[in-house]
Formats: C-alpha cells, sequence, structure tokens
C-alpha cells in the first residue's frame, strides 16, 4: 500500500483502490492505530490516506480562519468522499467526536467498515445507529483487520 497523509493531495484519488482511516487520533490519548493497520497491509495493492498529520501542532486554532487547520479538514472530507472503502476505529480511550461525525456523514455509503470495542463512551450509539443502518460492528482491531483484508485481497 501506499501511504498519505495530510497535507498532500492525490487528484486521481476516484481511480485507485483507497482505504480512509477514520476514527480515533487523539494525540496522546488514541492509540496510534492507523500504524498499526498500515503495518498489516504494506503487502497490499492499493493506497492508504490516513489523516494522523504527521507534523500536526495541537497549538492551531480550529477555526476556518487558521490556514492549517481548514486544509486539513478539507484534506479529510475530500479523502472520504473519494476512497473506496473507509475504515472506522474507536478507541475506548477517546471520545472521538470527529469520528462519529464522520461515521453520520458515511454510514450510508455502503464503504464504512466500524471497528467499536467495549469501553468506548457512545458504543451503545455506535452500535445502535450501525445495526438501524445494517453496518456491522467489529469488537476487536483483529477482527477489522481481518474483514478488511477479505474485501480489498
Amino acid at each position: 500500500m501506499e501511504i498519505y497523509k495530510p497535507p498532500s493531495f492525490i487528484q486521481d484519488l476516484n481511480f485507485k483502490k483507497s482505504i480512509f482511516l477514520a476514527g480515533s487520533i487523539e494525540n496522546g490519548v488514541a492509540d496510534d492505530w492507523q500504524k498499526r493497520f498500515e503495518n498489516e497491509f504494506k503487502d497490499v495493492n492499493g493506497i492508504i490516506l490516513n489523516p494522523r498529520r504527521d507534523e500536526w501542532d495541537s497549538s492551531w486554532e480550529q477555526s476556518i480562519d487558521n490556514p492549517h487547520f481548514k486544509s486539513q479538514v478539507q484534506w479529510e472530507l475530500y479523502s472520504l468522499e473519494r476512497s473506496t472503502l473507509v475504515v472506522m476505529y474507536f478507541d475506548p480511550n477517546t471520545k472521538s467526536q470527529i469520528s462519529l461525525l464522520e461515521l453520520g456523514l458515511h454510514l450510508k455509503s455502503d464503504k464504512v467498515i466500524v471497528c467499536c470495542p467495549k469501553g468506548y463512551i457512545k458504543k451503545g450509539n455506535v452500535d445502535v445507529t450501525c445495526d438501524f443502518y445494517r453496518v456491522p460492528v467489529y469488537e476487536t482491531f483483529e477482527e477489522l483487520v481481518e474483514t478488511v483484508r477479505l474485501i480489498v485481497t
């Protein structure tokens, strides 16, 4: 897999098998599950879109007027829309409000795979909403990886 992170844009994303890694990022709190996922799929042909920006600055004001923050969010929105698969992981140590927003935006797209382990603060909401829209919820990272591997290989 080729790995892309913000701010690198891929113009022809619609023409390639691509996985967007949506889910918990909260630096210093969330497990770097994105890196573990990348390692699991390094032998697969395609693209991983990882929003965990290497040079993220937590002092950036989260405002539309901040060009760094705005470009990060636009990168994520662009990549979510054009990816062929959206993998969501809710780390039990986080609140992941933006991940919940992304789940709501893309749940009906038929391209979302969800992993929500026990202990995640809003697991009940994730489970009921996914059940309503007939999207399975996986309990472990290993089940998530196994399911994605069946889809992309």
